[in-house]
């Protein structure tokens, strides 16, 4: 399991067999400081409130958590970790996790399954830790009335631990994807003796190959090796450098033109963030090799309300649609996005290019006087579309421009309602307001690599009401048959759910404009270097330095 994929359908993203240690990266070998520059700091490392990519990507470094994500020939695939990849109930109610090794923390104390379960009762403390994701709120057994062990105490109905290696978590409803949830940090074990709540964040307790050394928020941290880190239990983590140092601020251009450069230092450097389409041509020559690319997790769509737009209009709007001029606004280039026809993007195990719907390519400058006669033809000359858009920068500016141009040029009568920066997410959370047309999300980027992450969470009947729809579709038809392929044997649900997109990008309720990927620069000692989609980040776990 888990070798190259070929089109993605036979490509399995789960190996329940794997075992430590990690096979060895190709060159790679011991000792160094790897310096990581970005211009924003994570928001938090306490594991229970991490939510954003560079903290989760970090937090593999720190944190072994009861399954983890790994990449195997560019795709991600969950493995074994604190535990196994768990067995669930014939009513897919309770699934049981069993610990595969005797694990330790950085201060030598033995991690228990006490520690897994508190870590888990410890995630519903919302009012203490806000940041962390929401899942086991609504799919928990009780999660909808336990508010933490800070406030109801230790008695928690969604979690057991029958003996010292079993964990057994209790459900409301099924959660097919529960084994990947499990690699978030906020399940990595915490003992509840060293729990110091709002402090965690600053030193938490280590699992993983490396430990805090030196913690300045918002502005550096270094991390030194965890002694107690067994790489024979570990089938996902190396300890390649002796050190790591993060430094956060500083002008992004200017830390990506260091890593380039590679001067003293910075020749053991890299930077995370998106590299600057200023830099692209420098790109060049010797200079391509400190490109890493690779996919990401994410889509941005322009979505559309199928609620109040007809299925012959939302037609006529896709033809009518501007995408490569709106690419070109946005400074858009192959390194940094790809055109996107289907829903997910190419980092989920089981994609496959299926043949692009008519006028969904997320390429071309569009045909206005085509869709004009689409609307003509279904006697809709003149339909009001509205959008919210920012009218205090430039580029959505520009881009608002291009495409109220290539609707009205098409028939539509247009409205857009220009809003500040700072109301534009809410303007575009209202499903109530007074437009049909961009309501949020943009975009997507799903939480783990399955259909699982994307279709019953933006194409059900509940996800108007959660506030996460494509298209506000309330389909019972297609609730079921959504639930009936989560229901499916998890070797099943890959091939399944690309059906699934192809079916719903036939019904037009959304617009695809691109996938997002990878593209950051490394210095010219960084060896191992290669992006984790799970999280379009680079996979920190696989780097070391070369002589």
């Amino acid at each position: 399991m888990g070798g190259a994929p070929s089109s993605g359908t036979g490509y399995s993203a789960l190996d329940p067999a794997a075992t430590g240690p990690a096979p060895e990266v190709p060159g790679a070998r011991r000792g160094g400081t790897v310096t990581v520059y970005a211009q924003a700091a994570p928001d938090s490392f306490d594991p229970t409130d991490i939510d954003d990519e560079a903290a989760e990507e970090i937090g593999k470094l720190l944190f072994r958590t009861p399954t983890q994500l790994t990449m195997r020939s560019g795709r991600p695939v969950l493995v074994p970790d604190l535990t196994d990849l768990g067995t669930v109930s014939a009513d897919r109610l309770t699934w049981t996790f069993k610990l595969r090794t005797a694990a330790r923390y950085a201060d030598g104390t033995p991690v228990t399954v006490t520690d897994l379960a508190y870590a888990i009762k410890r995630s519903f403390a919302h009012d203490a830790h806000p940041g962390g994701p929401t899942y086991q709120l609504s799919y928990f057994a009780g999660g909808d009335t336990y508010k933490g062990p800070y406030t109801s105490g230790d008695s928690y109905p969604g979690v057991a631990t029958p003996d010292g290696d079993t964990l057994v978590i209790h459900l409301r409803r099924p959660f097919p994807d529960l084994p990947f949830y499990l690699s978030y940090p906020l399940f990595t074990p915490i003992p509840p003796g060293k729990d110091t709540r709002e402090l965690y964040r600053n030193r938490p307790l280590a699992t993983g190959p490396y430990q805090f050394d030196t913690f300045i928020p918002g502005a550096g941290l270094t991390l030194k090796r965890n002694p107690y880190w067994d790489p024979r239990s570990d089938p996902a983590r190396h300890q390649y450098p002796d050190a790591w140092d993060f430094r956060w601020g500083g002008e992004q251009v200017r830390n990506q033109q260091q890593v380039l450069d590679s001067n003293g230092a910075d020749a053991a450097a890299l930077d995370y963030e998106t590299v600057d389409p200023s830099l692209i041509p420098r790109l060049t020559g010797s200079r391509a090799s400190q490109l890493v690319t690779g996919d990401s997790p994410c889509t941005t769509v322009l979505n559309l309300d199928s609620r109040k737009i007809p299925l012959d209009v939302r037609k006529a709007i896709a033809m009518a649609y501007p995408a490569g001029q709106l690419a070109r606004a946005e400074g858009r280039t192959g390194y940094v996005a790809q055109p996107a026809s289907t829903i997910m993007p190419p980092s989920v195990p089981g994609w496959r290019a299926y043949p692009a719907l008519p006028n969904l390519t997320g390429t071309g400058d569009g045909a206005p006087l085509a869709a004009r006669d689409i609307l003509r033809a279904v006697g809709r000359l003149g339909f009001q579309l509205s959008w919210y858009y920012d009218n205090t920068r430039p580029v959505p500016q520009r881009m608002n421009e291009i495409q109220a141009d290539a609707l009205r040029a098409a028939g539509f009568t247009v409205t857009p309602i220009g809003v500040s920066t700072a109301e534009l997410r809410a303007r575009t959370s209202d499903y109530d307001a007074p437009v049909n047309v961009g309501q949020s999300p943009g975009q997507w980027c799903a939480d783990w690599p399955t259909g699982g992450a994307w279709f019953p969470v933006l194409f059900q009947s509940h996800s108007v009401t959660d506030g996460d729809s494509w298209g506000m579709l309330r389909d019972p038809a297609l609730d079921a048959q959504i639930d009936s392929v989560a229901a499916l044997p998890a070797d099943q649900r890959p091939a399944r759910w690309m059906a699934l997109d192809q079916q719903i990008m036939s019904r037009y309720v959304l617009i695809p404009r691109f996938h997002d990927r990878l593209a950051i620069v490394v210095g010219t000692r960084i060896g191992g270097a290669e992006g984790d989609s799970s999280l379009a980040m680079p996979l920190l776990t696989n780097l070391y330095l070369r002589g």
